[in-house]
């Protein structure tokens, strides 16, 4: 018999008639080609950080450093350790991958008083639940730049990107992929 007369007969006897599921929802492509080399960018501009926070996607987490003013430059990449600036102690910081991210902006003003001053250094942002990150640790902010050291679970590809605004503030993103 012919597909379609059993079509009918189903249809017109009310016999259930199984119908193929269509295409599941389509998952995520998270295919990236990020590398895990260092990025920089040699921007200056007289900017401060004023804060820092993360956010979870679903092909990658995210480091948003907020600053005060126009973009600025960074400089990222994987380090066997991360350091605090100006003394060269160790930051401590929990992950199988570390990730000293440098931000050409300081953490203070001209006067010298705090633009961004964390509650706890060691643990910038809750991170807890994260795919990738497991720790965001601050490493000073000296001579004119910021420093955080990022503990993720493996050395993994990752993109830093700028963007302006609002108004005339700006932000530096560090995104790290949940695999290659």
């Amino acid at each position: 018999m012919s597909r379609l007369f059993l079509l009918v007969i189903s249809l017109v006897t009310g016999v259930g008639l199984w119908i193929a599921p269509g295409p599941a929802a389509a998952a995520a492509n998270c295919a990236v080609d990020w590398g895990s080399r260092d990025k920089a960018s040699s921007t200056r501009a007289p900017a401060l950080i004023a804060g820092v926070r993360s956010g979870r996607h679903e092909c990658f987490d995210r480091l948003v450093f907020d600053i005060t003013g126009p973009v600025t430059g960074y400089h990222v990449g994987y380090a066997d350790r991360i350091v605090m600036d100006g003394s060269g102690a160790p930051v401590a910081l929990r992950g199988e991958a570390f990730l000293n991210v440098v931000i050409g902006a300081p953490a203070y003003d001209d006067a010298g008083n705090a633009t961004y001053q964390p509650a706890n250094r060691a643990e910038l942002v809750d991170v807890g639940g994260y795919q990738t990150f497991r720790q965001v640790a601050w490493a000073g902010s000296f001579e004119g730049q910021t420093t955080v050291g990022l503990g993720v679970r493996g050395r993994l590809p990752f993109q830093v990107h700028t963007l302006a605004g609002p108004g005339g503030e700006s932000r530096v993103m560090v995104d790290i992929a949940h695999s290659w």
